[in-house]
């Protein structure tokens, strides 16, 4: 498995070691301790999901002080963010990782996915349909991000660690087939594995090829390319774009981070990415006009655009000021507006406009996100139907899918 290890990638510096306590991040520990690497520090967060979980993260300590090697540690105390389980996870687990490289003086954060995730991956994105970066799957490096194992397999991870006698953390969740990543695992390639042996290792030479490409496709100028005409596209004049606005475009959308980031360009329009979009969109949006406000009685239905509220409560429209919060229905704790319209992926220069539905001086809906918890009815209860017309939602100007035009243009 050492062979496999690719010690040189992440760079010389101080690496942090994500370490889940699993069979792969454990071996990866292991991997690159005995490889001599000096400057390790490793990080494990405790998602407080499943009972016995700190259990586990005991494990990863007493493994880390076996090995000498420091430990960075967090439990979730926060509500899991909007969204899918494992979406949410993710979200809370990278900016916990941000945070532990940056208190550990780290240049890099290794993540243990393994050729087998790889090729999980590609097939998930092929299934959705995707362009040159989704046959590629995850890439070796993403800014601060690298993964030494894309080239281990999952049984060289198990051999590596029963050859040491360690037990590593099975996490039950690898075992939901309510997961698109599960289903991948066990039951779609294993399928087409039994139909065309072999093509698990072809599926990764695949996506190895396809990197190549992709970052060849970058590097020799393609992404400045599709920049450009998307801002012509989007009535910007050509040549408009400075050498400044294209570099901090590119970092935008080369390094990972939260939704409503964007970067301000000549012509009053502005450069954003929102989830896995890329928009030019104008950078002020015209003075928002209230939409109309629909409420009846109602005994229950389900109309996903409308919410149910109680009966006799005073409703109008407005939209968000300073200091706006609301504890919504299905969470736990109050939220600011704010972070709602940021776990929502909200641009931030829709939200001004984004109309929102009061009970008095209360905020009761956010439109499409939330809802009040202690203004939604119990089961029997008088309730009203509320709905807007029309409903809000972003604007879908000059849209362009990365990977899809990263795969047109190479």
């Amino acid at each position: 498995m050492l062979n496999g290890v690719n010690i040189e990638n992440p760079p010389p510096g101080r690496l942090l070691v994500a370490v889940s306590g699993g069979p792969d991040s454990t071996a990866l520990l292991l991997a690159l301790h005995e490889a001599g690497q000096q400057e390790i520090v490793a990080a494990h967060y405790d998602h407080a999901l499943r009972e016995g979980s700190d259990v586990v993260a005991r494990q990863v300590e007493q493994l880390c002080h076996r090995l000498g090697i420091g430990l960075l540690t967090e439990r979730r105390d926060e509500p899991m963010p909007n969204g899918s389980l494992q979406a949410a996870a993710r979200t809370l687990r990278y900016a916990f990782l941000e945070r532990a490289r940056v208190e550990a003086k780290a240049e890099w954060v290794a993540i243990a996915h393994t050729a087998d995730d790889l090729v999980e991956g590609v097939v998930l994105h092929l299934l959705r349909g995707c362009g040159l970066a989704g046959l590629r799957g995850m890439p070796a490096c993403r800014g601060r991000f690298v993964r030494p194992l894309l080239n281990v397999w999952r049984r060289e991870v198990r051999e590596f660690l029963a050859q040491r006698g360690i037990v590593p953390y099975e996490d039950p969740a690898n075992l939901e087939s309510r997961f698109a990543r599960v289903r991948a695992r066990h039951h779609i390639l294993p399928a087409l594995e039994r139909d065309r042996p072999g093509i698990t290792h072809r599926f990764h030479a695949a996506a190895l090829a396809a990197a190549r490409l992709h970052e060849t496709a970058v590097a020799g100028g393609a992404l400045p390319e599709t920049l450009k005409r998307l801002y012509v596209e989007a009535g910007g004049p050509e040549p408009g774009l400075s050498r400044r606005h294209l570099d901090a475009m590119r970092r935008l959308v080369e390094e990972p981070g939260r939704g409503g980031r964007g970067v301000d360009l000549p012509g009053g329009l502005r450069f954003r990415i929102v989830g896995e979009l890329m928009r030019v969109v104008p950078s002020r949006q015209r003075s928002p006009a209230a939409p109309r406000l629909e409420v009846r009685s109602c005994a229950g239905c389900d109309d996903r655009d409308a919410v149910h509220l109680r009966a006799g409560l005073q409703l109008h429209v407005g939209f968000r000021r300073p200091g706006l919060r609301l504890r919504p229905a299905g969470g736990r704790g109050t939220r600011k507006l704010q972070d709602i319209f940021v776990d929502a992926r909200v641009p931030r220069e829709d939200r001004d406009a984004w109309p929102l539905v009061f009970a008095g001086d209360s905020l009761a809906w956010v439109p499409g996100h939330a809802v009040a918890a202690d203004l939604v009815p119990a089961r029997g209860e008088p309730a009203q139907h509320v709905a807007l017309t029309p409903m809000p939602v972003p604007p879908a100007l000059k849209v362009v899918r990365l990977e899809t035009r990263l795969g047109d243009l190479s």
